[in-house]
């Protein structure tokens, strides 16, 4: 059996950043174990790569979601990274912290040092900011973020059809109020994909006290008594020399994400006792938190024809157009290739009652049936529009004692009055801003819904066979201090002693957008809380 200091599970982003931090002391040893393989797929570092990452089971866990009555009795795919650098080797490369309002309800649920004001410095800490350094960005950490490096006429008129239907042009989001319209900034070094690995693991692999170990799923935690206290003291992994034992001195850390990490906690006892008992499992400890909470922004996709310009549909159209920006990429590193999924956004309040920003849109320039499907021949745009706060709440609960078997995701989308009702004061809204007089030279004319859907229940109905996810799931072991959280807002798990979750699970209530960000700066916050603790010990 290696013993090893701390054991991480998960190399996604809070993985990478932890195996960073915990690893700069020499004196600790750290081992990082991830199920996935490395991250040397031709497609991961190409920014338009996605388009091959997402659904194929080099580098995706290719999960589905149980059939939702909210989207018409619908399965989604459900894509979750399986690769060193988890989702932030597939995912869309934007970079949102999310809003003042997001953190401050955090801190006002009872979490001690989770409000903007304390959260803001963390996220700087890890910025390496291309305009350099301000009140807003830090420009000395490893996470690089950076601007667009394409342009598109039906975007720039997109925004100033929003600015004229009362979203104004800002500068930049990240600043705690996003209210406006911008382009999105990206986790991209010089049109190169910046994940976790690029910016947090590549740089300290080669330290004597970290071992990165691939293609290693861990199946169980070990949980031992000792007059009465339970305490993690390591793990069981299945790793291609086949089945190992790991032991941890001080923690095991699960950093497997919003499916994984309630997995593997119930898998090791840790849950819900109806569920465990289901699986014939037993209760080491009842926490019936564990799974719960889970919740995710679900995007409404519009598509909208357009004339007179030119979209990505066009350009992608031919041969010699794709063997173009192929040239450009590779000669300049600007181009298509280098565009996330959405390069445009914008954030603005569904309703009067709203008290800050609590939609907002990702608009392409592009269109499809569907994801991984071809484009379509003729020009469109795609301004596709999300609940920020959605008030569904679903779960991830295991189907099997197997720890080999997918588990059950069931995300109950628009299952509340109030998620209904943005849905379809959204929808009112695009519409809104594709008849704006800035997008009247392009005859938009909108293909999905399409104009029969013309009353509310109409809208309601398109929302629940168009919607789907933005892949954003948070909650399933959240912090808290109530009877039914999963971790205390240091991260640890309640009831278990040298054993915390620290990825987006942790979140009571989601971000106002993108969650990569978010979950760097969670990482940050645990990696500190583990060094406090241990000092203090010590």
């Amino acid at each position: 059996m290696q013993t090893f200091d701390y054991i991480i599970i998960g190399a996604g982003t809070a993985g990478c950043v932890l195996a960073n931090r915990l690893s700069a002391d020499p004196n600790r040893s750290v081992l990082l174990i991830e199920a996935g393989k490395k991250d040397n797929y031709f497609w991961i570092d190409i920014p338009v790569g996605y388009l091959y990452t997402i659904g194929n089971p080099r580098t995706d866990w290719c999960f589905n979601t149980e059939p939702d009555p909210g989207l018409g009795g619908r399965s989604i795919g459900y894509a979750r990274g399986k690769v060193l650098g988890g989702c932030s080797s597939i995912n869309a490369m934007i970079y949102m912290r999310g809003q003042r309002s997001d953190y401050d309800l955090w801190a006002q649920l009872g979490n001690p040092g989770w409000g903007w004001d304390d959260v803001l410095p963390v996220f700087k800490r890890s910025e390496s900011y291309q305009h350099g350094a301000d009140e807003h960005h830090g420009d000395s950490g490893e996470l690089r973020v950076e601007e667009r490096r394409v342009n598109w006429e039906i975007l720039d008129a997109w925004r100033d059809a929003a600015a004229e239907t009362g979203i104004p042009k800002i500068e930049e989001f990240n600043r705690g109020d996003n209210f406006g319209n911008a382009y999105f900034q990206m986790n991209q070094k010089g049109g190169r994909r910046w994940s976790g690995v690029r910016a947090f693991l590549d740089p300290v692999k080669q330290r004597p006290n970290l071992t990165i170990v691939t293609e290693a799923q861990v199946t169980s935690l070990d949980i031992e008594t000792s007059e009465g206290v339970l305490r993690a003291t390591g793990v069981q992994a299945n790793t291609p020399g086949g089945a190992q034992a790991f032991r941890a001195n001080r923690e095991v850390i699960l950093a497997a994400g919003s499916i994984g990490s309630p997995q593997l906690l119930q898998l090791a006892g840790i849950g819900p006792p109806e569920l465990l008992n289901q699986y014939d499992i037993p209760v080491r400890h009842a926490l019936t938190g564990v799974g719960g909470n889970l919740h995710d922004h679900l995007q409404i996709r519009t598509i909208y024809a357009v004339d007179n310009t030119v979209t990505l549909n066009q350009r992608a159209r031919t041969p010699w157009g794709m063997a173009a920006m192929g040239i450009e990429y590779f000669l300049k590193r600007t181009g298509p290739l280098t565009m996330p999924p959405s390069q445009l956004g914008a954030f603005a309040r569904s309703d009067e009652s709203q008290a800050s920003a609590n939609i907002e849109w990702h608009v392409q320039p592009l269109s499809l049936d569907k994801f991984g499907e071809p484009l379509h021949r003729h020009n469109a745009i795609t301004p596709s529009v999300c609940n920020l706060r959605p008030t569904s709440r679903g779960h991830v609960h295991i189907k099997s004692a197997d720890p080999l078997a997918a588990p059950e995701i069931r995300l109950n989308y628009l299952s509340t009055p109030e998620d209904e009702n943005v849905a379809v004061e959204s929808l009112k809204f695009t519409r809104r801003i594709m008849a704006a007089p800035a997008l009247e030279r392009f005859n938009p004319r909108e293909l999905l819904p399409g104009p029969d859907a013309a009353t509310d229940e109409a809208l309601l109905e398109s929302a629940r066979a168009l919607g789907t996810t933005i892949f954003h799931p948070v909650g399933t072991c959240r912090m808290g201090t109530d009877e039914h959280a999963v971790v205390s807002p240091r991260l640890q798990v309640n009831g278990v002693e040298g054993l915390r979750v620290i990825d987006a699970s942790i979140m009571p209530h989601i971000t106002s957008g993108n969650t990569n960000a978010p979950t760097v700066m969670i990482a940050e916050q645990g990696a500190d809380f583990i060094k406090q603790d241990h000092q203090h010990a010590s």
